[in-house]
């Protein structure tokens, strides 16, 4: 068998007249109707383009919502990212599993071939939709799920796009799952982050926020260094029975040591301690920010090695490689491609470094 197929297929077939209709705006969110031809079934599902910024990509990025049957595998929604500006293709699955390795809940992903009307289309990453699926899949007790659609999610109450008091505590969030009654939850939450006494914050926030996860969500962010991690690329997800809020990660390509146009990024470049409003009160009380910096030492003597990550990394490399050469898009930059395990495993390193010797400085 041809090594390229070793990856799961996606074949989409689209009328013409509707491939058309869809590259006529890029902008335009309406789908069009597409049939997919995946794991020897065929399912009738919607297609549009999906993401901000990379529309504009020549290698464009899609989602897909099934529509006969609803679901597939339990999914109604699955999202496929082209990873233009990541040379490996693999940064976003690595930080998605890394954060499960140290305990916090995340998307599951993994890489395919898509082709559309017999045309290769390359390797994409197809993630798992943060919605009401994504709570059911892992046995979680029902509730809200908000997704941070801009910089205004910045657990502020002042705008991080125009630097005025927000207009609503809502700003920057758009609820995916749940009901208006969850948006005075989420409004609350907001308002206590801001507005409660240092006397009273240790005490308090823990009845809204599960601390201790919200720790290791931003240890995975300082870790991997996803610049916009602190105010944009995530989820918030608010336990039913705990009444808690937890972050999901979302759009991590741009980390291990690449910004977000694929350039080198300095291992020092994202600060250890974050830069959101929630983050600065958290770590401003002794107890969380001892809770913190012990449990950054523990990933660093664990997940956050290269004895640990650059197994797991070449892994990825080699499983896609083969698939990367048949990229109409990517194969010519298959030299680059070979290069990416060093570029990985030196950031650990310089990330380490850096992260060693602030924790001990503000120990």
């Amino acid at each position: 068998m041809d090594e390229t197929f070793k990856l799961p297929q996606y074949k989409i077939f689209i009328n013409p007249i509707d491939l058309r209709e869809l590259k006529r705006d890029i902008w335009i969110d309406d789908p069009v109707p597409a049939q997919l031809a995946i794991e020897g079934k065929k399912l009738e599902i919607d297609l549009s383009y999906r993401g901000s910024h990379i529309r504009d990509f020549e290698k464009k990025s899609y989602q897909i919502a099934y529509y006969k049957p609803k679901k597939f595998k339990g999914s109604s929604l699955v999202h496929l990212n082209a990873e233009f500006k990541d040379p490996s293709f693999i940064r976003n699955k690595l930080s998605f599993d890394f954060f499960r390795e140290i305990g916090c809940l995340a998307p599951q992903s993994r890489h395919v071939f898509l082709t559309i009307n017999g045309k290769a289309e390359g390797v994409y990453l197809e993630i798992e939709s943060v919605d009401e699926n994504f709570i059911k899949r892992r046995g979680l007790p029902n509730g809200a799920i908000f997704y941070a659609v801009d910089g205004d999610a910045n657990f502020s109450l002042m705008s991080d796009l125009d630097k005025e008091t927000k207009k609503s505590l809502k700003l920057g969030y758009e609820r995916q799952w749940g009901s208006a009654k969850d948006d005075l939850h989420l409004q609350e939450f907001i308002y206590k982050i801001n507005t409660l006494p240092k006397a009273e914050f240790e005490k308090e926030i823990p009845r809204y926020l599960n601390v201790e996860k919200y720790l290791r969500w931003v240890a995975g962010v300082v870790f991997t260094s996803n610049y916009d991690g602190f105010v944009h690329n995530y989820a918030l997800y608010r336990n039913g029975a705990t009444g808690l809020f937890e972050v999901i990660p979302w759009d991590y390509d741009a980390t291990w040591g690449r910004d977000v146009n694929g350039k080198r990024m300095e291992a020092n470049y994202v600060p250890f301690d974050g830069f959101n409003t929630l983050t600065a009160r958290i770590l401003d009380e002794n107890s969380f920010r001892s809770q913190y910096h012990r449990l950054l030492e523990d990933i660093m003597n664990h997940q956050f090695t290269i004895e640990f990550m650059a197994p797991r990394v070449e892994q990825l490399l080699h499983s896609i490689r083969p698939s990367v050469l048949h990229d109409p898009y990517k194969k010519q930059q298959i030299e680059q491609f070979d290069q990416e395990l060093a570029i990985v495993t030196l950031y650990i390193e310089e990330r380490r470094n850096y992260l060693k010797k602030k924790v001990t400085m503000f120990d």
